[in-house]
């Protein structure tokens, strides 16, 4: 697949049209060694600056326990100026897309959290492990199965951590969504549902309705969480899906799909559907067990959440998905807690995206998967 160079990313955000050149090549910087965890709270830097960074990781990132702000990495000078006097982040620990290969020197950055669109991340996922940081890729975690296997390869071969900014595996309605499925609260799950969705509106060329630089659309965005909703909420992979796509604005999703619907079936017996768009608002897991039910609603967003079952609500108080999500990985580093968020999850999710787009491809057919306990955690 196709992919933006640096320079063309920065030009398509500066002008707010597509078309770049594509990644011949990719330098890496030499391996280093795995961190030997003398530290009590690990450096972080964050690799592109855009409104997740700015408005979710960076505030997160004042609260967390195990890690804090270390670095930057961005290809726009101004931003360089903003965060390094709203942070206090010293010169040496600013970065651009060009140089970023010189992070391997500094000592103060452990780890390296990629949030740059999906075409980018392989490329810095891969160059941070090179560099000997452990990394944190946002989801997906690249645009192809493929690219999961190198990102998965290389920080094994650097022998460094790697996680996929899975949040909602570390707030706790989630975390009791998969006791009641582990401990059979319900008995087993006999039918999921799982939708994740929003309207989007304004921009046309922003950079996820453009697929060279997202890989896909509402299926690689907000499908990415029905996914994982209906995993977690059966605690199985499923065995099979059937897909269809559907488009009621063309003229505005030219080259990325609108919206999504898929059937799995689990190999405990349960049955699954889910849906996702970028043209309806929907954000709900609901689950049918042998003996009662439950269900998130808001299930997905950035909390609070909110859940129900058959024998009442459920209420948590509500912290930074962000902040507990990068405080597990920190804690995985330091203490050898479990990863939350492995990346062969993130490759699992791949296997299942690609799956779903071969049934739309093949005119809805049935598409069998073989997945065992891959990335199950």
């Amino acid at each position: 697949m196709n992919k933006f160079s640096r320079r063309a990313f920065n030009i398509t955000l500066t002008k707010g049209i597509a078309g770049a050149g594509i990644i011949s090549g990719m330098p890496f910087a030499c391996a280093f060694g795995a961190e030997k965890n003398t530290k009590k709270s690990l450096g972080v830097a964050l690799v592109g600056l855009g409104n997740y960074s700015t408005y979710q990781l960076a505030p997160a990132l004042q609260d967390t326990h195990y890690c804090h702000l270390a670095g930057i990495v961005t290809g726009t000078p101004e931003k360089e100026r903003i965060w390094s006097d709203k942070y206090e982040i010293p010169k040496q620990n600013i970065y651009n897309y060009e140089n970023f290969d010189r992070i391997a020197e500094n000592e103060d950055i452990d780890i390296v959290y990629v949030v740059l669109p999906n075409s980018m991340h392989m490329e810095f996922s891969i160059r941070a492990a090179q560099a000997g940081k452990h990394v944190i890729c946002e989801k997906p975690m690249a645009v192809s199965v493929q690219e999961c296997n190198a990102i998965i390869n290389a920080c094994k071969d650097a022998k460094v951590k790697l996680g996929v900014g899975y949040r909602l595996h570390s707030e706790p309605y989630t975390q009791e969504v998969k006791r009641f499925v582990s401990e059979k609260t319900f008995g087993n799950v006999t039918y999921i549902s799982a939708d994740a969705a929003y309207t989007s509106r304004g921009n046309p060329n922003q950079w996820r309705l453009n697929k060279a630089l997202s890989g896909g659309g509402a299926l690689m965005n907000m499908g990415v969480y029905s996914i994982q909703s209906a995993i977690y909420g059966t605690g199985e992979n499923p065995i099979s899906v059937t897909a269809q796509e559907y488009s009621t604005r063309p003229d505005y999703f030219k080259d990325t799909d609108e919206t999504v619907t898929a059937q799995f079936q689990f190999p405990g017996g349960a049955a699954g559907n889910i849906m996702t768009s970028h043209n309806a608002n929907a954000n709900r897991l609901f689950a049918s067990c042998e003996r009662g039910w439950f269900q998130l609603e808001p299930a997905n967003n950035y909390g609070p959440l909110s859940g129900q079952t058959a024998r009442g609500p459920l209420s948590f108080p509500h912290e930074s998905q962000q902040k507990l999500q990068m405080d597990d990985f920190a804690s995985h580093i330091l203490q050898g807690t479990p990863n939350r968020a492995p990346g062969e999850m993130g490759k699992r999710d791949m296997i299942v995206v690609e799956a779903i787009y071969e049934s739309i491809a093949s005119g809805n057919k049935k598409v069998k998967l073989n997945l065992g306990a891959m990335g199950l955690v």
